[in-house]
């Protein structure tokens, strides 16, 4: 079989091009990244993809008798207002939305890919080991202040991932400080901690949130991240959150001081 990654920035798709490889099926990489880096050892050959061309990427992967195609990294959403960085079947599918968050947006993708009988394929079936667990995952025991936080937190991003946006949510004492939108998780994080010390991060998923390609990845960067934004514990859905290099991860937990958990959605997730 024929495999692809659609790859954008960051660590997930070299994890995910490795596990394909180690399968004896080594992908091919559609790139978005500014750099291969180390994805490059593990591609069948690499198209960079310098625009969102959804027409010329489609004929490509059928040309070359591509069946399976994963979707991986962060692309950010900006290019929507960069008509240049747009063919024309990625401006029909974007004006033909009534909606363009995220989730409406990804779905119209993989739509396009399936219309032409190529199978989106799920990563969780490659690293679900990687996937976190349910509670105390790593650095110090939280403080009580901060589980209090942490179910404020929860509370508050349930009820905004449905919406599509505020996947992660950074509180300290229990008010809500910074709330991710279009700028990305890295961003919202260093607002956060430009505006108070000692907060904590929490990540969720909507309920119907496609766990084929679109998991929520936490990984060292992040805990890199928080540290340089003095933001000081961690909870992430357990079972429905990757976390990437989890021994690295465990370990800079330890050495930051941020407590890291593993939390329950909420129902209304």
């Amino acid at each position: 079989m024929v495999v692809a990654i659609v790859a954008g920035e960051g660590d997930l798709p070299v994890e995910i091009a490795r596990r394909l490889t180690d399968l004896g099926e080594p992908p091919v990489i559609y790139s978005f990244r500014d750099s291969l880096g180390p994805l490059s050892k593990y591609a069948l050959e690499v198209v960079p993809l310098p625009r969102l061309d959804l027409a010329g990427t489609l004929r490509d992967m059928e040309s070359r008798g591509v069946q399976r195609v994963y979707l991986a990294g962060v692309v950010p959403k900006t290019l929507l207002y960069q008509p240049a960085m747009l063919d024309h079947r990625a401006k029909e599918l974007v004006e033909g939305l009534s909606e363009r968050d995220d989730h409406s947006l990804l779905g119209a993708v993989v739509r396009a890919f399936e219309e032409v009988g190529i199978e989106v394929g799920s990563y969780k079936e490659l690293i679900g080991d990687l996937l976190a667990p349910l509670g105390h995952i790593g650095g110090p025991e939280p403080f009580p202040w901060q589980v209090a936080d942490v179910e404020y937190g929860v509370f508050v991003a349930s009820r905004l991932v449905g919406l599509s946006f505020g996947q992660t949510v950074v509180v300290h004492r229990r008010s809500v400080v910074a709330v991710e939108a279009m700028e990305g998780t890295d961003a919202a994080l260093l607002r956060a901690g430009s505006l108070c010390r000692g907060g904590t991060v929490v990540k969720m998923m909507r309920l119907d949130q496609d766990e084929r390609y679109d998991i929520p990845t936490v990984g060292p960067n992040t805990l890199r991240r928080m540290a340089s934004a003095s933001l000081k514990c961690l909870a992430v859905e357990a079972g429905r959150t990757i976390i990437l290099d989890p021994t690295v991860f465990v370990e800079l937990a330890r050495r930051e001081g941020i407590s890291v958990l593993g939390v329950s959605g909420c129902p209304s997730s």
